[in-house]
């Protein structure tokens, strides 16, 4: 979608279910082993009580949303402003929201508040994003 067909308020989701499969994967390509997301033993004596998914796992859903359905593919992400608002466990649905915030059409630049969400509605990650969406 270029920067003309969007407008202030325009808005896509993507959903996933985390797995443990996934967290092993995440931790095997980024190299981040905590134990907070890969040992049951020692998680289990942080205040969270168990492992959680890492943030950027579920943070990665807002860039599928930003290249796959707004603006969509073809999107340059330019940048990301993050908040950690609860974890993630494993088996949680996450909910990536991006609703466009903003629109500097002279500089071919879009802003998007970003928002994940479990499976009850709690707010998970909430944030801001820049892009660049496709040129026609």
């Amino acid at each position: 979608m270029t920067i003309h067909e969007m407008k202030v308020g325009d808005s896509a989701s993507m959903a996933k279910t985390i797995s443990e499969s996934d967290v092993y994967l995440f931790a095997g390509i980024t190299g981040d082993h905590n134990p907070a997301h890969v040992n049951e033993h020692a998680s289990s004596q942080t205040p969270f009580g168990g492992r959680i998914a890492h943030g950027m796992l579920s943070a990665g859903l807002i860039s599928a949303v930003l290249a796959m359905k707004l603006p969509g593919p073809g999107t340059i992400y330019l940048g990301q402003e993050l908040k950690f608002t609860k974890p993630v466990r494993f088996g949680d649905t996450v909910t990536a929201t991006c609703t466009v915030t903003e629109i500097v059409a002279e500089k071919n630049i879009v802003k998007l508040e970003t928002i994940c969400t479990n499976q009850n509605g709690d707010v998970v990650i909430k944030g801001m994003a820049t892009v660049m969406p496709p040129k026609a």
